[in-house]
């Protein structure tokens, strides 16, 4: 079964939205894929990042580097208020935190709290 090669994302479509499921990249600015299985929304994932990095090198883009992780124990209640915010601005919860940080970050130069 082919892969995609940078991280993705899976999340599961609801009825509404046709069901199956949905993959999409952290790092690849509107590449998804979607399939009725895990399995096919895997491959047709590969398909789209090799689409996607194509297009971008054919347009003179850089191929974008995959980003650090953090892990992070959190409360169920503020996960999901995080994760109901990420849905508010249609963002995944991981780009959400990091605007947190980033803003958190430049509005204090020294990097203490």
């Amino acid at each position: 079964m082919k892969t995609p090669e940078l991280p993705f994302e899976i999340h599961p479509l609801s009825e509404e939205d046709g069901g199956g499921w949905l993959v999409t990249f952290p790092d690849l600015p509107g590449c998804m894929a979607d399939g009725d299985s895990i399995e096919q929304a895997v491959v047709e994932a590969a398909d789209a990042e090799r689409a996607w990095l194509q297009a971008n090198a054919k347009w003179g883009g850089k191929t974008p580097a995959s980003g650090g992780r953090i892990i992070a124990q959190v409360p169920k209640e503020l996960l999901a208020s995080l994760e109901a915010r990420a849905s508010e601005e249609g963002v995944s919860p991981d780009h959400l935190v990091a605007g947190f940080i980033s803003r958190g970050l430049a509005g204090n130069e020294r990097g203490t709290a």
